[in-house]
């Protein structure tokens, strides 16, 4: 009888923390630096991509977006796989998929190959992403160990920036662009040995339902439109083949947002998205990566094109960013819990805005030092400092809705990289084709004036965002 009691006692008390679970850190955090370093890796790469397989500068746009598009379009049910399929058994898949479709990409021999590639990246991310924070979440229960794990996860994520440009330049400069998709293949069986021994399987649980039809709908109508805006820069606005696809997404979207409403379990509920303070989150993180995506698009091709860089100096060029991205996080991240979001999220989106204001004014002569170095800080700066708050707001109270909530703001960011990239492209592509009709041997100038008239067109639509989200997100801390 004592026994029986004592057992019964054992049983309910609560359960050891996992003895593994800081290898699990280590090993999660290296999946996500995986994908953290290719979303930027690729940037250094893409113009000795260009030139090796012949690719044509409307399409080169499409290696970003392909990869950006379906990582964010399949994150929210990437979200509910992982659920499915249990977490363990998601980073696994995830890793080898990942490992596989960089290995294509190395390889590839043409365009078509390489933007394949870059698409199965993108989705095996989206199931690997959930699956991290997940990890994350189940293995850390004690607020002071989450916050030291979460931190160390936001560091490494924060420093992916810097070491993928770096790397880029290396592997490009030194070997090939190809070796930028290979890298990836012995990171993944570092991270899926480290599965293998340090995350547990997680009991069977509630299978949850899946919202395919939601799913399907909200993919289709981001790549409509990213396919519409790209086509802009080619075939012009008024063009059936840019208006068509516009529409059609549009449709899609109102569609996805209907059924959402109608469904028992939506792939996104509305009430995530309706509470005031989230919805600013979601807006700010759009906006943000509106502009942070397109600059790191132009300056790239800045540096290397116009200013001569190699890959290698490129990549130190970067350097900036990552410095004014952690000052950003590591400053907010000691007010977020003391001031009001709306006095975050606006100065974050200003600082943005005056980055790219600067890119604007960049000319072909510019120097490094006074007119790229500054750029760089300030959009790392706004970056870091939106993005810390906006997934502190985005996941706190949001209960049994935590999970997708964070999951929607890694897709919001994600579509927004994706229409921003395709949008300012586009404007950029006009607005050179007009200067080189009045100057057809000035090249350089042309591609600069393209650049600058995208980046000053993304720092009024920041400046305008900004004060939308300080309404939005009303007064409460």
């Amino acid at each position: 009888m004592t026994a029986t009691v004592g057992s019964a006692r054992l049983s309910s008390d609560p359960p050891l923390p996992d003895q593994r679970r800081w290898w699990a850190l280590a090993t999660v955090a290296t999946a996500q630096l995986m994908v953290g370093i290719d979303m930027m890796i690729v940037n250094i790469a893409l113009p000795s991509a260009q030139r090796a397989l012949n690719m044509a500068d409307p399409s080169r746009q499409w290696v970003i977006t392909a990869y950006a598009l379906c990582y964010g379009g399949l994150l929210l049910l990437g979200g509910r796989l992982s659920d499915l399929l249990g977490r363990r058994r998601s980073l696994l898949i995830g890793l080898a998929g990942f490992a596989l479709a960089s290995a294509l990409g190395g390889a590839a021999t043409g365009p078509a190959m390489l933007l394949a590639a870059r698409g199965m990246q993108g989705a095996f991310g989206a199931l690997l992403t959930p699956a991290v924070l997940g990890t994350l979440a189940a293995s850390f229960s004690l607020p002071a160990e989450r916050g030291k794990a979460f931190g160390v996860y936001g560091t490494v994520m924060g420093s992916s920036s810097g070491l993928g440009v770096l790397l880029g330049g290396v592997l490009t400069e030194y070997l090939d662009w190809r070796w930028c998709m290979y890298v990836n293949v012995p990171i993944a069986l570092v991270a899926g040995a480290g599965v293998l021994y340090a995350v547990r399987p997680a009991p069977a649980g509630t299978r949850p339902r899946v919202d395919v039809v939601g799913a399907l709908l909200v993919t289709a109508g981001l790549m409509a439109l990213v396919f519409g805006f790209s086509r802009a820069e080619t075939d012009g606005w008024g063009a059936g083949v840019t208006f068509g696809p516009l529409a059609a997404g549009v449709l899609l979207l109102a569609v996805f947002a209907w059924v959402q409403h109608r469904v028992r379990h939506p792939l996104l509920p509305l009430r995530v998205i309706l509470d005031r303070q989230r919805g600013g989150s979601y807006l700010a993180v759009l906006s943000l990566a509106v502009g942070m995506f397109a600059a790191l698009f132009f300056l790239t091709f800045y540096l290397q094109n116009v200013l001569g860089y190699p890959p290698v100096r490129a990549g130190l060029a970067f350097l900036p960013l990552t410095a004014g991205l952690m000052l950003g996080a590591r400053t907010v991240g000691r007010l977020v819990s003391r001031a009001p979001v709306r006095a975050l999220l606006a100065p974050g989106l200003l600082a943005l805005a005056a980055g790219l204001g600067l890119l604007g004014l960049l000319r072909v002569d510019s120097g490094y030092w006074l007119h790229v170095l500054p750029v760089f800080f300030l959009v790392g700066l706004g970056t870091g400092w939106v993005l810390i708050t906006a997934n502190s707001t985005a996941t706190l109270n949001a209960g049994a809705d935590t999970s997708v909530a964070g999951a929607a703001v890694m897709t919001v960011q994600q579509m927004g990289a994706s229409l921003g990239t395709a949008l300012l492209s586009t404007v950029a592509g006009t607005a050179t084709a007009g200067y080189l009709a009045g100057r057809p041997a000035a090249v350089a100038e042309a591609t600069v004036h393209g650049f600058s008239v995208a980046s000053l067109s993304a720092a009024a639509f920041l400046c305008l965002a900004a004060p939308v989200v300080f309404l939005i997100t009303g007064r409460r801390s």
